[in-house]
């Protein structure tokens, strides 16, 4: 498969799009810090009204050398499900852009068992890709398993594409959730923190629905 990453392709115009501020961190943080040519946007539609947070965010761009904005969709505890809709208007109300060369985001299954905020997420790009509200080169989805809570999320190997972090790539991102978001390193974020960062890849992103389906990648 072809590496995107590649010299022939830098200053590519990135978008990572996800539900909270360390996800980006988290999930593709090393791919970013690895890729610095690269023109990076990162938004999060949840906790803009959380200062703490926000300011932390803010640091965390500036490590990883890309822009972003915040929304303030709700992120209570209950988890109550939101409307796509609305998900998918937060969306395109915090990017400056609506055409990128790649835009990573989370899959439909979340990284992890389970938080509902990744999963809409998922569904809202999708969503937007094929109405032609949102264009794309290229998509990548987190691909990560916690075996229904059996262990720590990690990388899922077999995916289309896994990136192998160089230890001080990964020091790096390690040092944004403990340092920068200030995550204890005994916190399930610390212990999480992948070395290996794997995506499902789409080269197309016509009928990623059906494809996805097919891969049996919804719950």
């Amino acid at each position: 498969m072809e590496d995107f990453f590649n010299k022939s392709i830098n200053n590519s115009k990135c978008a990572v799009i996800v539900a909270h501020p360390d996800d980006e961190t988290l999930w593709t943080g090393g791919t970013i810090l690895m890729n610095p040519l690269n023109d990076w946007t990162i938004i999060t539609i949840c906790r803009k009204s959380d200062s703490d947070r926000s300011i932390k965010f803010s640091a965390a761009l500036k490590t990883l050398n890309a822009n972003g904005e915040m929304g303030d969709l709700d992120d209570g505890p209950e988890q109550l499900p939101l409307d796509i809709p609305d998900v998918e208007e937060t969306i395109l109300s915090l990017l400056k852009r609506t055409e990128f060369d790649l835009i990573m985001t989370h899959s439909t299954q979340g990284e992890y068992t389970r938080h509902r905020r990744h999963e809409e997420v998922a569904e809202a790009v999708i969503g937007l890709i094929e109405s032609k509200r949102l264009k794309t080169k290229r998509l990548w989805m987190f691909a990560y398993t916690d075996n229904n809570g059996t262990h720590l999320p990690k990388a899922i190997m077999h995916m289309d594409k896994v990136i192998h972090l160089p230890s001080g790539i990964w020091k790096k991102k390690y040092e944004v959730i403990t340092e920068t978001y200030g995550f204890s390193r005994d916190s399930w974020e610390a212990r999480t923190t992948p070395r290996k960062e794997a995506f499902w890849t789409f080269n197309s992103v016509n009928g990623v629905k059906e494809w996805i389906k097919d891969r049996s990648m919804v719950k």
